[in-house]
This record gives structure tokens, C-alpha cells and sequence, in this order.
């Protein structure tokens, strides 16, 4: 398993520096992971870092709570993606979801997902699980793929909890093969991250990736 290939290092935390942001970046470069996920002031300075590499730009929309108005998550996007991002993990509406707004729901990352695309970029909704009862992941899962999502993403890293085998098992189970699931929160471990990917999720979201996939001395499964 070429485990590398499928995190999103992550550096989201509001102390964040400059560079550490550059220093992420070129963790990424020299352990071959997915992309790099820096918070959105950084993204224009992670894609001058990483221009000519194979990683990619990941940032955050309405991050961390989601509650922010659908226009103002569609500028941050535009912003993002100008600045050159590649994909974009968008914190759902919670407060919507568990209101019964789902045509509103549907409608945002339906417009973020169309904003996506246009630039090659990929989107991803994060439901935040451990805030959501069993039907009320269902729900979230079913509102992404009819909003033309190309990821579901567990958790923030922010609540009280991140991702689970069982969050996973559940999403794997109800969503189109076509539909890909990233893990993330509190994911610190080799074994965490396998768990998650034999679950059924195809990416990993990890702040710890380079101790996570340091803890083999098997270079061909890292």
C-alpha cells in the first residue's frame, strides 16, 4: 500500500506559521503525499512552493464550524481556487442539516461543486460526524452526491471527536462506488489510518503524516 499517496498533510491550526506552511510543503515533495492542506491566507504560498510538483493544494471553506452564508463560502472558494488550490473541503451547514433545510444544502455544494469543476478542482464536504446521528449521516452523504460532490469527509479535527472505523464503514455502505471518502481527526497511527482505508476511505487526512508513515521500515509500503 503506498500509504503516502493517499493522506493530505495538514497544517490547520491557528498558530500556523509561514514557515511552517513552506516546511509542510516540502515534506510533502520528499514523502510523495497527496496534496498539502494549509488554511486558505497560505494557499497562494503553497502552490508557489509546490508549482512543478505532483502535490496538490488543499484548503478549507466555512472551516471550521460551516455555518457561514453560501455566498461568502462561494467567494472563499473563488479566492481559493484563484490563488491555486486543487481541492477544496467545505464544512456543511450542521445547524441546516439538523434544521431540515436539505434543498438549500443540496443547493450549496451544487454550486461549489459546478465552481469546483470549472477549474479542475475537486470538492469535498465535510458532515463533521460526531455531530450527526446515524440517519443524519446518511442524509449528509445522500445531499453530497446529489450535489456532485467528489469526496465525503468525516470530521474537521475540530470537534469533539474525528474519524471512525464505524463513521466509515457507514459512508462506504451507503454511497455510489464513485463517491470517495477521506478520513480525518485524530488519525496519529499507521494502524488508524489503515483501519480507515480498509473501511473504505480513499484518503487520509493526517497534521501527523510523516511520523504516521515513518512507523514501518518497509520503504515499499510507505
Amino acid at each position: 500500500m503506498n500509504l503516502a499517496a493517499q493522506i493530505d498533510h495538514t497544517l490547520l491550526r491557528p498558530d500556523a506559521t509561514e514557515a511552517q506552511i513552506l516546511q509542510l510543503c516540502d515534506e510533502a515533495v520528499a514523502h510523495g503525499f497527496a496534496t498539502v492542506c494549509v488554511p486558505p491566507c497560505y494557499v497562494a504560498l503553497a502552490a508557489g512552493k509546490l508549482a512543478g510538483t505532483p502535490v496538490g493544494i488543499c484548503t478549507v471553506i466555512g472551516f471550521p464550524l460551516g455555518y457561514s452564508a453560501s455566498s461568502v463560502k462561494f467567494k472563499e472558494a473563488e479566492v481559493a481556487l484563484y490563488d491555486g488550490a486543487t481541492e477544496l473541503d467545505m464544512v456543511l451547514n450542521i445547524s441546516a442539516l439538523k434544521s431540515g433545510q436539505t434543498a438549500a444544502i443540496q443547493d450549496e455544494i451544487l454550486d461549489l461543486a459546478d465552481l469546483c469543476h470549472v477549474h479542475q478542482a475537486l470538492l469535498k464536504v465535510i458532515i463533521e460526524t460526531a455531530l450527526l446521528t446515524e440517519a443524519e449521516m446518511e442524509l449528509a452523504a445522500q445531499l453530497c452526491v446529489a450535489g456532485e460532490a467528489d469526496f465525503v469527509k468525516t470530521s474537521t479535527g475540530f470537534a469533539s471527536r474525528g474519524a471512525s472505523v464505524a463513521d466509515v464503514e457507514l459512508l462506504r455502505r451507503v454511497l455510489p462506488e464513485t463517491m470517495r471518502i477521506k478520513a480525518a481527526g485524530g488519525i496519529r497511527t499507521r494502524a488508524a489510518a489503515e483501519a480507515l482505508i480498509a473501511a473504505g476511505a480513499d484518503r487520509i487526512g493526517s497534521s501527523n503524516s510523516v511520523a504516521l508513515i515513518s512507523e514501518t521500515n518497509d520503504p515499499s509500503v510507505a
